[in-house]
């Protein structure tokens, strides 16, 4: 059992900047079982150049929820699941960090789809994921933003399902 996982940011340091959305979806190893996505209110400015590369602005998450209040949705979807995403240590260091100042202590096995890429399809110049699903003729539609990007991230693990992955960590 995963959740598949992406977020948007208003930056790339878990320790400085804050989730400005979130997706979750849930797979069973054969298929996407449910899935959940939210803007999430900062409670910052968005600096603009996240802006312009994510569409998300600062009008766009004045009036969504702030991470506490999906908070336990969050737990309740990934639990006794394992944590997937495209570069794993970046989405799941902002949510550890997010639950950390909640007092929270969030813990879930991790699975990297692009470690998980380099070693069943190796030989590719890059697997970043907007060229790793180019090159395996993967649809993203909305990238930069959480659910675009992580039905492509769900796409791709089911690539990898298909391709050898036996879903042991």
């Amino acid at each position: 059992m995963y959740s598949i996982i992406d977020i948007e940011t208003t930056g790339g340091s878990y320790l400085r900047d804050k989730i400005t959305e979130i997706a979750v979806i849930n797979h069973d190893g054969t298929e996407v079982t449910g899935q959940f996505s939210t803007l999430i209110n900062p409670e910052r400015e968005i600096p603009s150049y996240i802006t312009r590369m994510t569409g998300i602005s600062n009008g766009m998450v004045a009036d969504a929820p702030v991470f506490f209040e999906v908070a336990r949705k969050i737990v309740e979807l990934t639990e006794n699941r394992i944590f997937v995403a495209h570069n794993v240590s970046f989405d799941f260091g902002f949510v550890r960090e997010e639950f950390r100042q909640l007092g929270y202590s969030y813990q879930r096995e991790k699975l990297c789809t692009v470690k998980l890429s380099r070693r069943i399809i190796p030989g590719h110049r890059s697997y970043s994921l907007g060229k790793l699903c180019r090159a395996l003729d993967i649809s993203i539609e909305n990238r930069h933003r959480a659910m675009g990007d992580a039905l492509a991230t769900a796409r791709l693990f089911e690539k990898l399902l298909n391709n050898g992955y036996t879903g042991i960590p």
